[in-house]
């Protein structure tokens, strides 16, 4: 297929010109509607480089074979008004999982990222039996209902933290170690006939902003997520990046100086001050009682002043994060989101702000996260979608990844 020249063209919208070359240029003109979508036949062209012959080849095949739909005619230009082209969101289907210290999450989505059916259970320490009898009575259940179609689902993701059930944290019970010796690939493999995908969970969530959210505007960022227990996830240049351990995004190691201590001698970690169950505990330490997200947009006057303080201290640790990431990384933003409410993620952005010199050029720009507490889980879903749709973000690597253990990484 030829492409006109002079085209400044995007590295995944390039399409090859060999004989062998089809499926790609197909995934190239795919990525351009789903990213940039309602577009034109001749914007795809603009785009991607393909003569107009070219793109009406596999506009006409994606059309036969139901990816995308023509959406409606764009009037108020000059000539004939142009077909715009969206994906079908019944072209594919998705489950996403997200199993975390504090939750489970199972929802349906369809090819834009729309969420079809969600069963929620806000429920601390779940342990796998648990798990797999919840998450089987939720793939029924949307079965059952007709809510997503299986004759095209195109996977199921799995989002949840490595080393669930080996790393210490706050309020950990003793029988939560029955994940390390859990195959949780193994036990969703035996519930599906469809491929799982299984990725870390903030990881996925950067991989949802990168395909449903910011990634239309931003596509190198670093993800923070404000959950159970911190976390970070890495995209560059519209792919997901874990790093050659798998470790990349690890924010909660980070060593953060304890300003209350003279020359600076004691350091922390900061997945050991800064999290919901720590905002938990700081809100219990002074009487008020929250397990949950939901209880901290009830507090009254003094619990909300209590937050503000919390939120302020744990300002000047991001800020300097912020700093490091900006250092290292040099991505276009720093997105911060996951279970902590809006507002709050607003006010913390608020008092970050505070601790940097946003005239320092070298400085990220600093986003609430578009997607709410459902980030995880729409990411999960998201990894199958990738892979059927042949997005940039699609990872072979998911189909066969297992939740890291902790032991293992020392031990190689």
């Amino acid at each position: 297929m030829n492409q006109t020249t002079g085209v400044k063209l995007s590295p995944d919208l390039t399409g090859a010109n060999v004989e062998d070359a089809g499926e790609h240029n197909r995934a190239v003109v795919l990525r351009c509607i789903h990213r940039q979508a309602p577009i034109s036949r001749a914007e795809i062209a603009r785009q991607t480089g393909f003569t107009k012959p070219a793109i009406a080849r596999i506009v006409d095949r994606l059309l036969d074979e139901g990816l995308i739909i023509e959406a409606r005619r764009r009037h108020g230009l000059r000539g004939q008004p142009a077909i715009e082209l969206e994906i079908n969101p019944d072209a594919f289907f998705a489950i996403g999982i997200n199993i975390d210290r504090d939750h489970l999450t199972i929802l349906a989505a369809d090819a834009v990222g729309n969420v079809r059916a969600r069963v929620h259970h806000e429920k601390r320490y779940i342990l796998p039996g648990e798990f797999m009898q919840l998450t089987a009575d939720a793939i029924s259940h949307f079965q059952r209902s007709r809510l997503i179609d299986d004759a095209h689902l195109a996977g199921i993701g799995l989002a949840m933290p490595d080393w669930l059930g080996e790393i210490a944290f706050l309020g950990k019970p003793d029988d939560y170690g029955e994940w390390m010796d859990f195959d949780v690939r193994a036990a969703l493999e035996n519930l599906t006939q469809h491929p799982v995908f299984i990725e870390n969970e903030t990881n996925a969530a950067a991989l949802a902003e990168l395909d449903y959210g910011l990634g239309a505007e931003s596509r190198s960022f670093f993800y923070i997520s404000v959950n159970a227990c911190p976390g970070g996830g890495l995209v560059l240049d519209g792919a997901g990046h874990r790093g050659a351990m798998g470790l990349s995004g690890e924010i909660g190691w980070l060593p953060i100086v304890d300003p209350r201590h003279r020359g600076g001698q004691k350091v922390e970690l900061l997945g050991e001050i800064f999290s919901l169950f720590f905002l938990y505990k700081f809100l219990g330490e002074h009487g008020i009682e929250a397990s949950v997200p939901s209880d901290l947009l009830t507090l009254d006057a003094r619990g909300r002043k209590l937050v503000s303080q919390w939120l302020k201290t744990m300002s000047a640790h991001l800020a300097v994060a912020v700093k490091h990431i900006g250092m290292i990384v040099d991505p276009d933003a720093i997105i911060l989101g996951g279970r902590l409410p809006i507002r709050m993620i607003d006010e913390l952005l608020r008092y970050v702000h505070d601790h940097l010199d946003m005239e320092d050029a070298t400085l990220p720009s600093i986003h609430r996260a578009s997607l709410g507490e459902d980030a995880c889980a729409i990411g999960a879903a998201a990894m199958p979608m990738a892979a059927a749709l042949m997005l940039a973000s699609a990872d072979e690597v998911q189909r066969t990844r297992s939740p890291l253990k902790f032991m293992d990484r020392l031990n190689n």
